[in-house]
């Protein structure tokens, strides 16, 4: 039984990861869950992300990111840096849908 409820919760956390995600841009490093770099460069990025419009569309595909006005609305608080070597992930920003999720 514990491993069935293990392996359920990896599965959860898994697929929680894998899709887009809601974010919320602060000022402050110290209140931020993921610090991101934004590089000019495809083939730098752990992440390429499709900035949505739409909530809904941002929590169904990975990559795609929905700036909420809201803290509390948000999957993760970012702070973007100017430096890439204190950044969690590196991410690229697109204009193609077809583009967005996790580089290999």
């Amino acid at each position: 039984m514990k491993v069935l409820i293990f392996c359920f919760f990896l599965l959860f956390a898994f697929f929680t990861e894998a899709k887009g995600q809601v974010v919320y841009e602060t000022e402050w490093k110290s209140q931020a869950d993921k610090i991101i770099y934004v590089t000019e460069w495809k083939n730098e990025a752990d992440l390429i992300v499709y900035i949505t419009d739409w909530e809904s569309e941002a929590r169904e595909k990975e990559g795609y990111w929905y700036y909420s006005d809201w803290e509390a609305g948000a999957d993760w608080v970012i702070y973007i840096s100017e430096w890439k070597n204190e950044a969690d992930l590196i991410v690229y920003f697109s204009e193609w849908k077809s583009e967005a999720g996790w580089q290999k």
